[in-house]
């Protein structure tokens, strides 16, 4: 029998964390790389450089082995590459599209919804999507830092009425396990507290992050755990996530997924159907399917509602309805999501 000292099981653990840092480091951040490991040309960021400078390309490189070689027009490259139409003013599209800012209740904690509280996290991500809804969000002024954990935590505790918490951001995932264990080992200390929910899309892009250390803390929380994963298209889901999601299954995550309806990525019922059958493959349910928060540089995904509805009545034509998302819209000020009818 081999028995590990306590400074091999450390550096076990450190090697487990390490694989999904070192994914992130070798990500693409020059979109001239990434268009040269895809075999396209130079010129389809022509006029980006304005929002490369504000909005930087990042992609992992095992998300970018996903994406069809030779095709400018692949589904998960659009979603990514940076183009020089989101120099385009369109009106109505801003920088705080749902009105984030004006429901803060404290240092990186929204409150809009009852019994419900968001907590931003973090403002990093392991990967930059152009329709990012915060892409312009103040994270260095308006994100719930370690230092600010114990305010945060007096609000709540001043909120009997919240028994759920929403951890947001950025992706919360990217904190490191030490951070995010303890911040919700104190999350748990709060007695109406029943569920936690992670908002977070690097099931999806960064896999590697489902690990050991992850998945411990997870599954010996008191609170009952909900990963709203952010899947756009069924090419997304290869056996990597598919592992990713079976390993938070069986530590008991309830797994859900949202999209946003994207044009040139998602705008078929076809290409809807397969991602719903995708996902409950690898045992998520769609749960919610987003019109386009307007965000500034992101207008030219946008679907108008008419087209919207008609797409989503095509695949509640083809699939049971426990496999229709709900389409939705998220509107400042609302008491929840708005219900698109169909």
């Amino acid at each position: 029998m081999i028995t590990l000292t306590t400074q091999a099981i450390q550096n076990h653990d450190d090697a487990r964390g390490a694989a999904w840092r070192h994914a992130l480091r070798m990500a693409f951040r020059d979109p001239h790389e990434l268009l040269e490991y895809l075999g396209l040309p130079a010129d389809l960021i022509a006029g980006a450089e304005q929002p490369i400078r504000e909005f930087p390309l990042l992609v992992p490189r095992g998300y970018a082995a996903r994406m069809q070689r030779g095709d400018p027009h692949d589904p998960l490259l659009r979603q990514v590459l940076p183009l020089g139409i989101e120099n385009a003013k369109v009106p109505g599209f801003v920088a705080d599209p749902v009105g984030d800012l004006t429901s803060l209740a404290g240092p990186g904690l929204l409150h809009k919804y009852q019994g419900r509280a968001l907590l931003i996290a973090t403002g990093a991500c392991a990967i930059h999507c152009r329709y990012c809804f915060r892409r312009h969000f103040p994270y260095a002024e308006a994100s719930a830092s370690r230092g600010h954990w114990a305010e945060v935590l007096e609000t709540l505790r001043a909120h009997p009425e919240i028994d759920e918490i929403i951890l947001s951001g950025g992706d919360p995932l990217m904190l490191d396990d030490d951070k995010l264990g303890e911040l919700v080992s104190a999350l748990e200390h709060l007695p109406q507290l029943r569920r936690l929910r992670v908002h977070t899309r690097l099931p999806i892009v960064l896999p590697e992050r489902v690990d050991d250390a992850l998945l411990a803390w997870i599954g010996r929380s008191r609170l009952q755990v909900i990963c709203v994963i952010h899947a756009n298209h069924a090419n997304e889901l290869d056996h990597s996530v598919a592992h990713a999601l079976t390993r938070l299954r069986d530590v008991g995550v309830t797994l859900l997924n949202q999209s946003v309806l994207l044009r040139g990525v998602n705008d078929h019922a076809e290409i809807l159907s397969e991602l719903s059958l995708r996902l409950f493959e690898c045992g998520v349910m769609p749960y919610y399917l987003h019109l386009l928060d307007p965000v500034a540089g992101a207008a030219h995904f946008e679907i108008e509602e008419q087209d919207a509805t008609h797409i989503v009545r095509a695949v509640r034509a083809r699939l049971p309805g426990y496999l229709v998302p709900r389409l939705v819209r998220e509107e400042a000020g609302q008491p929840s999501k708005t219900d698109i009818p169909l």
